[in-house]
């Protein structure tokens, strides 16, 4: 090699190189976000698939939720593998067949005749494999049991699993498998780091020396309380390694970046407070939409399209989610629209400017409670009853309409912006006592301003919006209360849910 074991372990951090280092059989790692696990354990997939057999070689095995994910690892892998200085073949694509379904996997082969496949997607089994596991955010997994059981069996040959993930609440399986073994009922290794702790094993000095930018105590206390302050009341789950009480977030990361598509565009419009008594503001506005809205409407397919709208005035955003219908099932997001302290006269024209331009306009659902209901009624009296629900937003509504939400993302039959804000927002979806609702925490925003899960309350309400029948043909005979198809069986019943998504948000911190 061309890097020798001190050398390795003086580029890794401590943490870093005790897990890489570490030949047990099992090993389940609950960790903070952006602490560079990923990397560190693509150097430990190399030294095993670059060895021979009787040093101990093997294949490696990389389970992460998609093509992003795998890309990354891989090119990782192939990075180490060069500074290393280990003979292997340049990175392909082949296909894993999985019982019904084809996985895109990337490989990099050794000379020693072993190698690293990262799979796009989460695999049925593992049959008839060796070698070295990888179930990277093992909690967002579904099945997890039997995804652990079938990377178990690779054990019997004298393989490895290694179990990596951030929390995602009490409960869920990789917390219960972490807990079992720390009372002793399994035998297997647990490792645990928190942000403060890889901090303190020189995190953040690392960064600043792969920048080539300066380090000081104050610059890393900076940036260390606005990773805290990014992260919000999620912070003790995300980075402090805390599991959450109750049922945990019940719209995860990983689920709503599977649906991010690069050409959803997030449109933001602010004011300040004297703006309510300009009497130029509706001028100001009409100009703002011509300028901002209009060419992005004019763009639009001539589509179906549905709208969702959460309101908020002083304190909250208003956010406006158009959707557009692509298929009988799929439906895509051209742009979003937040509204951050806007009088409310100059949100009507704003609505209703939309409402009357986009293409093929069918249905919209607005939120009604308090200040909200003015717009909602107004708008109701403009398209009328058959276009416009006024919804009060209530535990019984989100729990009838949240699942429905929540399997279109699995699904991947919406799309939404690639938005840490939307993320953020997302994990305010909570599961408590069985049912989904929106918790009382707020999340400081990418503007460094407070959020409140608004735009998971628009996106529910324009998916909810998609579900809508259409108006009963001329002369038909209809009951007196209106059914719609939100009481029939759902478009999406009988889906399983894929994984997520989770796109590393720094450089070489890739998780």
């Amino acid at each position: 090699m061309a890097m020798n074991e001190e050398e390795l372990t003086a580029i890794l951090l401590p943490y870093q190189a005790e897990y890489v280092w570490d030949q047990s059989p099992v090993i389940l790692y609950e960790k903070s976000r952006r602490i560079g696990l990923s990397w560190g354990e693509a150097a430990a997939s190399v030294l095993d698939a670059a060895a021979s057999k009787a040093a101990g070689g093997m294949d490696c095995w990389y389970i992460g939720y998609n093509k992003d994910m795998a890309e990354e690892f891989i090119r990782d892998c192939a990075n180490w593998a060069k500074s290393f200085n280990e003979v292997c073949g340049d990175v392909s694509e082949e296909i894993y067949a999985d019982e019904g379904k084809d996985i895109l996997t990337y490989v990099i082969r050794f000379a020693s005749g072993f190698r690293i496949t990262a799979l796009s997607s989460r695999p049925s089994n593992l049959r008839g494999k060796q070698g070295r596991v990888i179930i990277d955010e093992a909690a967002f997994h579904d099945n997890l049991d039997e995804l652990i059981k079938a990377a178990f069996a690779l054990l019997i040959w004298g393989g490895k699993v290694r179990i990596i993930s951030t929390h995602d609440g009490e409960e869920n399986p990789f917390n219960l498998l972490i807990k079992e073994c720390r009372a002793g009922t399994k035998p297997y290794k647990v490792y645990r780091t928190t942000f403060r702790e890889a901090l303190s094993q020189g995190l953040y000095k690392r960064i600043c020396a792969m920048k080539g930018t300066e380090y000081s105590q104050a610059l890393e206390d900076e940036w260390a309380n606005g990773i805290y302050d990014f992260y919000g009341d999620g912070a003790a789950e995300e980075l402090d390694v805390i599991p959450s009480a109750g049922g945990g977030v019940y719209i995860n990361r990983l689920l709503v970046e599977r649906c991010q598509h690069p050409d959803t565009k997030v449109i933001r419009l602010e004011k300040p407070d004297d703006f309510v008594t300009n009497p130029e503001r509706t001028r100001i506005i009409g100009d703002w939409l011509t300028d901002t809205l209009k060419p992005l409407i004019d763009a639009m397919p001539g589509q179906r399209t549905v709208f969702g709208q959460d309101f908020g005035r002083s304190g909250d955003l208003t956010v406006l989610w158009p959707m557009q219908q692509q298929s009988p099932t799929k439906y895509h997001t051209p742009f979003l629209v937040e509204l951050r302290n806007i009088p409310f006269d100059c949100q009507e024209q704003i609505v209703f400017y939309l409402l009357d331009n986009v293409p093929l306009f069918f249905h919209g659902k607005f939120d009604s409670r308090g200040n909200g209901q003015s717009i909602a009624e107004k708008a109701m009296q403009r398209y009328g009853p058959s276009r416009i629900d006024c919804v009060m937003l209530s535990r019984p509504w989100y729990n009838q309409f949240f699942p429905k939400y929540k399997a279109a993302l699995e699904g991947q039959f919406i799309t939404v912006p690639e938005s840490e804000d939307v993320v953020a927002d997302h994990r305010r979806v909570i599961l408590e006592k069985g049912q989904p609702k929106m918790d009382d925490g707020r999340d400081k925003g990418s503007d460094g301003k407070w959020r409140h899960g608004d735009t998971a309350v628009a996106g529910v309400l324009a998916n909810a919006a998609t579900l809508e029948e259409g108006e009963p043909a001329a002369g038909a005979t209809v009951a007196k209360n209106k059914q719609s198809r939100t009481n029939q069986p759902s478009r999406l019943q009988g889906r399983t849910r894929p994984g997520g998504l989770f796109k590393r948000i720094t450089g070489y911190l890739k998780n």
